[in-house]
């Protein structure tokens, strides 16, 4: 048998990766656009921690608005309507896990950008939903964050199933279609939420807008996360000044709170919820002491080392 040159392993082994990542990257393209412009229904199963939800969902594209209803089948019934990803209603523990923050950037999915801190490839396919699918992997080069699994719809690119995994490629969280209708355009009824979904008012999801009394800033951020946004609000409940700073990688996020702890008896925490985490450590400034607490779905590690960078200084009294 003829000897295969060294080289020609090692280009044809380099070409096969990069075709892989270009594959991968056209279909994170294709996912990006998908949820801007396919209108679908189905159900789906959520997990993390351990513990299961199941939810029926209805997304419809009309007229360059995107509006979606989710249901929580399980228990006592959870609702969320969404409105172009701002939430509108929700009732129960959704109000939490899916209504975004009225601050909060819209997430735009940009593969190029990701490649820079993550490997794309495409790794196999799967049947997911009586549909088949594709299996796009995607890997942090670096501790800081978290890899994925997507298991994309080969016919609209939607995901199918997500797995959202440690640096020990363990299970933080599932998402998971049991049932997809991708020819379903949900009708205005579908969309419409009980009673008991509560509207969110402009005047409960934000808090008067502050003049910032100190100047933020991380001494240390993990590779490729810059802030996208930042605010100070006064708590209605207790009255004080809290800062609030948003960092964003193009996939993952995470937010650091600060908050006078006004000689307060305040513990610093650390916990984790499946891949959510809140790490919490005094600080002490020329104002007095303060409570820094970084949450995010974030390594541990990469938490407690954002919240022991965090510096501030007195902001300049305006005239």
């Amino acid at each position: 048998m003829r000897a295969i040159p060294l080289l020609t392993l090692l280009l044809s082994s380099w070409f096969a990766l990069s075709a892989h990542a270009d594959e991968a990257q056209d279909w994170l393209t294709r996912l990006g656009r998908a949820e801007q412009q396919q209108s679908f229904e189905g159900t789906f199963v959520y997990e993390r921690n351990g513990s299961f939800s199941t939810h029926d969902i209805w997304h419809r594209v009309q007229n360059g608005h995107v509006r979606e209803r989710l249901l929580q089948l399980d228990g006592s019934a959870q609702e969320a309507v969404r409105v172009d990803g701002r939430a509108q209603c929700v009732s129960g523990t959704l109000a939490a896990g899916l209504g975004q923050s009225p601050e909060a950037p819209s997430r735009i999915l940009d593969p190029k950008k990701l490649t820079s801190f993550y490997d794309l490839a495409v790794i196999g396919k799967s049947r997911v939903a009586g549909r088949h699918a594709v299996i796009v992997s995607i890997s942090p080069r670096d501790p800081y964050r978290y890899g994925f699994e997507l298991h994309l719809d080969r016919e609209t690119a939607l995901p199918l199933k997500s797995l959202l995994l440690n640096d020990q490629g363990q299970l933080l969280e599932r998402f998971q279609f049991t049932r997809l209708d991708a020819s379903a355009i949900p009708s205005d009824q579908d969309l419409q939420p009980s009673g008991d979904c509560s509207p969110v008012t402009m005047s409960a999801a934000k808090a008067p807008e502050l003049s910032a009394t100190q100047k933020w800033h991380l001494d240390w951020l993990p590779p490729g996360f810059q802030q996208i946004s930042s605010a100070t609000r006064k708590d209605a409940q207790t009255k004080s000044t809290v800062d609030s700073l948003m960092y964003d990688d193009g996939l993952a996020r995470f937010s650091v709170f600060l908050e006078s702890a006004n000689g307060a008896d305040v513990n610093e925490t650390r916990a984790q919820l499946g891949p959510t985490v809140a790490v919490s450590r005094r600080l002490n400034t020329v104002d007095g002491e303060m409570m820094v607490t970084v949450v995010g779905e974030i390594p541990i590690g990469t938490a407690e080392r954002i919240a022991l960078s965090v510096r501030g200084e007195k902001a300049a009294a305006k005239p």
